[in-house]
């Protein structure tokens, strides 16, 4: 899974990512301060299982605190777009490009206002962060035309002396938007296309755009800088506007700061909770103590949280509808390294327990015999359809 981060210069992209990753990123209120694509890794959070059996994890990938686990997930930040990128200003070809691995995205945008179109610097509240969702929409959909469109003629007019199966034909020519033959038909069906690839003119392949960009590049809209003064009128008016969207208010900027604190063990703080304790006062001076009393008043109190983690939680678990499954055994829960309930893997909806067998190892799957429910101790079978934070058996013929 990979979930890309986007929006305009300098509406606290760069910012964002270094909360959820701590990696090392330049961060400057300039634009495209961010050139080339950031990779790093985030962590989307799960009740962890080990509550339950009344023992402690020991993960070997990602991390677990209090029964809190947190799953690694791959982010990649992207330079900031502006109005235009698809026909190339600002290097948009290039960075819309690098998105089309993705699976999700995360639009940051500065719902104080604070950044123009450009990602200039402004007065708070004086540029209406609407036009960003509008702008981000319209570029990816340009990006997908223009993609679309290179080779189309001379596609259609073979489609059209050869009149292969219209779903697979199109299907194949766009495979470099990770379209398969069932999203084609719906999206054709529901479009209402012309069985004559030839009536496609360039209305239809931008209906065709858009619909793939929703259906491929799934968005979740982080309301970023939302500890500015005015900003929370302001997301309440979007989320009207965009009520189709998910929208999620956020201060990276608080984010960035308590993670860094309890990085250097001056308090103690779970990501996504609405609360820190400080550890050791005496380590604090005066401008880190009323900065951490700003978050604890202005943001975490007001939001129940900073958001960060809550945007990621919701792009894993509701955009992209995964589910988190503990691999264990009924009557050991450790691996053979003493390990408890070492793994976590998030897997699409609707995997069953032999996709999931096959998800551990090819070998588990060839010789899949069946699961076992480790909580209810039942069997289960390989079309079973594994539910959020499962733990499983597998059990093999060898």
């Amino acid at each position: 899974m990979l979930i890309g981060i986007v929006g305009k210069p300098s509406c606290g992209k760069s910012t964002f990512f270094k909360a959820q990753t701590l990696a090392n990123v330049e961060i400057a209120n300039y634009p495209f301060t961010t050139i080339k694509p950031n990779h790093g890794t985030g962590y989307a959070m799960v009740d962890c299982a080990d509550k339950e059996f009344n023992v402690k994890c020991n993960p070997r990938f990602g991390y677990c605190i209090d029964s809190k686990r947190f799953v690694p997930v791959e982010l990649l930040d992207v330079a900031g777009l502006v109005p235009g990128a698809h026909e190339g200003k600002g290097m948009g070809n290039q960075f819309l490009d690098d998105l089309n691995q993705a699976d999700a995205l995360i639009h940051i945008i500065d719902v104080a206002g604070s950044t123009n179109e450009k990602g200039e610097s402004v007065p708070p509240l004086s540029y209406d962060p609407a036009n960003d969702i509008k702008f981000l929409q319209h570029e990816l959909d340009m990006w997908y035309l223009r993609l679309i469109e290179k080779g189309w003629e001379r596609f259609a007019r073979t489609v059209n002396q050869e009149k292969p199966e219209l779903n697979k034909a199109v299907a194949k020519q766009l495979s470099s938007l990770r379209v398969n033959e069932k999203l084609i038909d719906r999206i054709i069906q529901k479009l209402v296309l012309d069985a004559d690839i030839m009536k496609w003119d360039r209305n239809a392949l931008l209906r065709i755009a858009t619909e793939l960009r929703k259906e491929t590049k799934p968005m979740l809209i982080a309301c970023n800088k939302i500890d500015v003064k005015g900003a929370d009128a302001n997301f309440e008016r979007l989320r009207q506007e965009f009520s189709e969207h998910m929208l999620v208010p956020c201060s990276a900027e608080a984010e960035l700061a308590l993670r860094e604190a309890a990085k250097h063990e001056l308090i103690k703080y779970v990501p996504g909770d609405d609360k820190f304790q400080i550890l050791n006062e005496e380590k604090l001076n005066e401008k880190q103590k009323n900065a951490l009393n700003f978050i604890k008043t202005e943001v975490l109190e007001k939001y129940g949280s900073t958001g960060v983690q809550k945007v990621l939680d919701i792009a894993v678990f509701e955009l992209l509808k995964y589910i988190a499954i503990f691999p264990g055994g009924v009557n050991k829960l450790a691996d053979q390294h003493g390990n408890v309930i070492p793994d976590c893997f998030l897997m699409p909806q609707n995997t069953t327990a032999l996709d999931f067998a096959f998800r551990l190892h090819t070998d588990i799957g060839n010789h899949f015999i069946k699961a076992i429910d480790v909580r209810t101790k039942k069997p289960v079978g390989k079309d079973y359809l594994l539910k959020n934070r499962d733990v499983i058996e597998i059990v093999t013929s060898k």
